[in-house]
């Protein structure tokens, strides 16, 4: 007997054999329109039956052959229930903080990024009348949830579903996706699903051309969304005239009212972060623009950035993932798919490792995810085919990343919220263990309300670092208005100005343990600077970092 495996958009054969230990797997089949042949041509693989005695494993592996958009959404939901615990145990991280801070003052845009992240918290503290962590989380884990999907449906049209089943095991495997982008409070968690969005949308656009003015209305929609998320959407976005310039198939496209039509709806949706960079200054473009600015030379930056960025998806995924990336480069537009898809991850992941040849700015590692998330569909496809020929081992090394990366995942919450390694902290210097990033500055908001700083008429409270001045301001809960003393002051340069409080008096809140450093550098913005003692920043109930209080007496600006 054979059997047959089909992906979703494959017609019916029916093939017979009296053997019982082959396996006639027919993938690749599609009726699509051949302006864009984005499965292929019809393929037969003879490949070895499993045997009757199987694993456990192998028979859960198996499983999801007869249906995997059920198992997808199986993996999603558990996913997003384990997303829920880690994102309850966990306090907010700095930019986090600042974040969540910030939005309590809605803006057109803001200083960082633009403005979706901020105006998803403000949304659910509205609705859900609070600002705990998990309830500023729970819009971004539900994000990820759908973005899973997204990239299921992404990978089975293009591969089959078994392929976006296993890219979407991937992605929730990979740390930068699955715990960064998935539970915190980032703009990468609406950017990578506005992308993923776009990235369908584009697909059945340019294969459908009865509908196809309807997937170019979606592709401008989640190209706006896209771009009120984070400005780098333009270096994957980018990926998409490229593909229609490089493949002849699709050059026609250029001649049609469709995708500029696209273009233009992307561009309304921009507008409050063109009028509002109109506003002040386009400060928001030239801060992004100047972390591209530097006159070093380091030779070695791309090999360091590609590294670190291959740690953060976890070695044997990132790694493969590169080599993937390069196949789509070789092939080129001859073969659709994977170019399609290099052309639309190659943006981030070429920028940024250019960038770091000279620029002064550090590259961080999650700044080029969401190009690699458009490699998944590609190894995703290659774990489907490697499983199919009964390569036993890759069942093993999914099982154990899992069991990896949700261990890692709780220790890391359970130790946050209850410090149950207090030994850790010994290996830092005081103020420096790692946790404290996560914990929040319940216990210095509590000090400053204990001794009744914050009953004073007209007082503000300030910090002399803006990751400071979020974690402060978070913590006060609005309580009194905070804002920042030093160059570097970000969104609260706009909200909250030094300008809008002279005169004040200003409870200052420093990790600075040198008072005549304390008095060196502020003695110019006050009348009088008068020293108030130490609060202790507790984990979990336990003392683990120092910060020292004064009083600003008459602020005013220096020359």
């Amino acid at each position: 007997m054979w059997y047959l495996l089909f992906p979703e958009s494959a017609g019916q054969t029916t093939v017979t054999d009296n053997s019982e230990t082959r396996i006639a797997a027919i993938i690749n089949e599609s009726q699509l329109n051949p302006s864009l042949d984005l499965t292929g041509e019809p393929e037969v693989r003879l490949i070895p039956k499993p045997a009757v005695n199987r694993s456990w494993l192998a028979r859960g592996v198996d499983a999801v052959s007869p249906n995997p958009a059920r198992a997808t959404l199986i993996l999603i939901c558990v996913s997003a229930l384990l997303r829920v615990a880690f994102g309850a145990m966990l306090g907010l991280g700095i930019d986090e903080s600042y974040v969540v801070a910030t939005a309590r003052v809605p803006q057109l845009s803001y200083f960082d990024h633009p403005p979706l992240v901020w105006w998803l918290v403000k949304f659910g503290t509205q609705i859900l009348g609070n600002d705990q962590a998990l309830t500023v989380r729970l819009p971004f884990i539900l994000l990820f949830s759908l973005s899973t999907w997204l990239l299921f449906r992404l990978t089975a049209t293009l591969f089959g579903a078994a392929a976006g089943f296993y890219a979407a095991v991937l992605l929730n495997l990979s740390p930068v996706f699955g715990l960064v982008v998935g539970s915190w409070v980032l703009p990468d968690g609406p950017l990578d699903c506005a992308l993923l969005g776009a990235a369908i949308c584009f697909v059945h656009a340019v294969r459908e051309d009865r509908h196809a003015h309807y997937w170019w209305l979606g592709l401008g929609l989640c190209a706006g969304l896209a771009m009120l998320s984070k400005y780098m959407a333009f270096l994957v976005l980018a990926g998409i005239p490229f593909v229609l310039l490089t493949d002849r198939r699709l050059r026609p496209w250029f001649r049609r009212p469709e995708p500029y039509f696209a273009l233009a709806i992307a561009v309304v949706l921009c507008t409050p972060v063109l009028q509002w960079n109109a506003n002040h200054g386009w400060a928001s473009l030239l801060f992004q623009g100047s972390r591209a600015g530097g006159l070093q030379f380091r030779p070695w930056g791309p090999i360091l950035t590609i590294a670190g960025e291959v740690v953060f998806l976890l070695p044997w995924i990132g790694l493969p993932l590169l080599v993937h990336f390069a196949n789509g480069m070789r092939r080129g537009p001859g073969d659709a798919r994977s170019w399609l898809l290099f052309s639309l991850a190659a943006g981030p992941i070429l920028s940024f490792a250019l960038i770091s040849i000279w620029s002064h700015a550090r590259m961080l590692y999650h700044w080029a995810a969401p190009g690699y998330l458009f490699l998944l569909p590609l190894l995703g496809n290659d774990v489907a085919t490697r499983l199919e020929r009964g390569e036993r081992w890759i069942r093993w090394a999914l099982v154990a990343t899992a069991i990896f990366v949700c261990g890692a995942a709780a220790i890391t919450a359970t130790e946050v919220k209850w410090n149950w390694l207090p030994e850790i902290g010994e290996h830092f210097s005081w103020g420096r263990d790692p946790d404290l990033q996560a914990v929040n500055w319940s216990s210095v908001a509590e000090a400053l309300n204990r001794r009744r700083y914050l009953d004073r008429p007209g007082i503000i409270v300030a910090s002399t670092n803006w990751r400071d001045t979020g974690k402060l301001d978070y913590a006060l809960g609005g309580q009194v208005p905070v804002t920042c003393l030093c160059s570097d002051a970000r969104e609260y340069g706009i909200l909250r100005p030094l300008t809008h409080f002279v005169g004040a008096d200003v409870v200052i809140v420093t990790a600075i343990p040198s008072s005549e450093k304390v008095v060196e550098r502020y003695h110019d913005f006050f009348d009088r600077l008068t020293p108030e003692g130490a609060v202790e920043i507790e984990h979990a109930g336990v003392p683990s970092a120092t910060l020292y209080l004064y009083i600003g007496h008459g602020l005013r600006l220096p020359n």
